[in-house]
């Protein structure tokens, strides 16, 4: 089934925002073959909350997609974020992506202020299951519509489509419940960026964060670490990344995603209003934090090698 191959460290993209608003395709091209060809990610998700899928439209989420499929043309799989606050327009957006291959969707609960109870939460992803016919991952995230363990494992049960869990808002001991809980009938990835390594231990099959975006080449080296037993080089890589996810985590996130990017050499473009860049204060610590993790490295042997290039 297609859902199995969501696994391992699968970066939720930012979207390329240009000062106008419009969408810099030819950046998110460059952003997805980076991810997959350097890298060496396990997959990509696109339109989550570091893509600020809040903000899309029906059509910006299609046109992102589509986009991004077309470039990784099945070297990895891709997840699709939906953000939205009703049943009806999660189906639409779910519908619009359908014909482009993607694994599943990454559905949030609601994220107004009323929260519906247990047995229309579980109606609400079996109806955009059945309308769209595509596997859909929670992404357990909007605080006031949280789902414990219990109604995540009741809804992984209950509705045929739901194949998984993104656990995040930074509760490991939630994410090692439903692992019990759940088990092997679902795939649960841990979105508890500052703590990836105790949850790939603790048996997560993946990670779909922003800090896989942020320092993707890490990410994957903790993963293999883990997968192969080498808990003292997971540790070392853990108490690299840990400084970056406390220097960019913030209620702008996803323009210190892009900071993080574009110390890196990567283009991703600008937050889109009213979410303000990255200030000041938050990139000298950021900037820090990568130093001393050895990224800005990275940066500047890429372009050294650029530049013997182009000598040539």
């Amino acid at each position: 089934m297609m859902h199995e191959s969501i696994a391992g460290i699968i970066p939720p993209m930012v979207t390329p925002f240009r000062p106008d608003g419009s969408i810099d395709e030819e950046a998110l091209r460059a952003e997805t073959r980076y991810l997959i060809e350097t890298a060496k990610v396990h997959g990509l998700a696109v339109c989550g909350s570091t893509g600020e899928g809040h903000t899309l439209s029906t059509d910006e989420t299609r046109q992102i997609t589509s986009v991004v499929a077309a470039e990784a043309a099945g070297r990895v799989p891709v997840i699709v974020g939906i953000i939205a606050d009703s049943t009806a327009a999660v189906i639409e957006r779910g519908k619009a992506v359908s014909d482009l291959g993607v694994v599943a969707l990454q559905v949030t609960p609601v994220h107004y202020l009323f929260r519906p109870d247990d047995a229309a939460m579980v109606r609400h992803f079996a109806e955009i299951a059945e309308a769209t016919g595509l596997p859909i991952m929670i992404y357990n995230v909007v605080p006031w519509t949280y789902l414990e363990p219990q109604l995540l494992t009741r809804i992984i049960d209950e509705v045929d489509g739901a194949v998984g869990v993104k656990q995040s808002a930074g509760d490991l001991k939630r994410l090692a419940d439903l692992l019990i809980m759940v088990g092997d009938r679902a795939r649960i990835m841990t979105a508890v960026d500052a703590l990836l390594y105790p949850s790939f231990v603790l048996g997560a099959v993946g990670a779909i964060a922003a800090i896989l975006t942020a320092a993707p080449t890490l990410c994957v080296e903790l993963w293999d670490a883990v997968q192969s037993g080498d808990h003292t080089k997971g540790l070392e890589l853990h108490k690299k990344l840990l400084p970056i996810w406390n220097a960019i985590s913030s209620d702008n996130l996803p323009a210190n995603t892009r900071y993080c990017m574009q110390l890196q050499g990567r283009e991703g473009g600008v937050p889109r209003p009213p979410m303000p860049a990255t200030s000041q204060r938050q990139q000298g610590p950021i900037r820090d934090a990568l130093a001393a993790a050895g990224l800005t490295q990275q940066v500047k042997t890429r372009e050294r090698s650029f530049q013997n290039v182009k000598a040539s």
